[in-house]
């Protein structure tokens, strides 16, 4: 009877992953602001894919908008890097940011915590130099015009939580900030970066959980 009882639940899990990554893709093939496409000359962006986690890569200084005050060099390890003239930001769950500085340290707790869901958010700061655009890497390029790179920017500053608290980063170039927003399966950090992109007026999918539905529009 238990072992029977176990096979259900087995195959119940099973098929509610499947459920959940098909719903995903396909919800990340249907295009929001279809019509978008990329101008010959404007604003670069880049969004970088480590294979889970999707970022936004913006300049710190571009058109009229400086992000400079985004995350000072006093939050850095080391400050020197806050030379560098652009921003790698990604959005998550905290305990996820907080308590895998590498892959290496990753547990499976942090994981079923962050798919159940968290109220905990933070925003991952990088100071970086320019990136290359190279695919191969999971790096991509995209161009905005300023109003859209403006409606990015917003977004972006909207996702902090007013007040919140900095963290220090995982490395000596970054750091964390209090976020706004719920995570969980719904809303991953990759559906905030689809997001982020969509309330620009970028064509990307309507709902974007994984990597390859923000990477697959570029």
């Amino acid at each position: 009877m238990l072992a029977r009882n176990g096979r259900r639940i087995g195959a119940a899990l099973l098929l509610a992953i499947i459920a959940y990554l098909a719903a995903g893709l396909v919800g990340g093939s249907l295009p929001s602001n279809p019509d978008w496409r990329q101008p010959t000359s404007g604003i670069p962006i880049f969004l970088e894919d480590n294979g889970i986690h999707t970022d936004l890569v913006l300049p710190k200084r571009a058109g009229n908008i400086d992000l400079s005050d985004l995350a000072p060099a006093g939050d850095l390890r080391d400050p020197r890097f806050a030379r560098h003239g652009w921003l790698a930001i990604g959005w998550g769950e905290t305990a996820f940011f907080l308590d895998t500085p590498t892959w290496a340290d990753l547990r499976p707790s942090t994981l079923l915590f962050a798919a159940v869901g968290s109220n905990r958010t933070l925003l991952h700061i990088e100071h970086i130099a320019e990136p290359q655009d190279d695919p191969a890497t999971g790096v991509r390029r995209v161009v905005l015009r300023p109003q859209e790179y403006a409606r990015l920017v917003a977004f972006v500053r909207m996702s902090l939580k007013p007040g919140g608290r900095a963290y220090p980063g995982n490395d000596r170039h970054d750091a964390f900030y209090e976020a706004q927003g719920r995570y969980d399966l719904m809303n991953t950090c990759n559906a905030w970066t689809g997001r982020a992109l969509r309330q620009a007026g970028v064509r990307v999918g309507r709902w974007t959980p994984f990597p390859v539905t923000v990477m697959g529009w570029f």
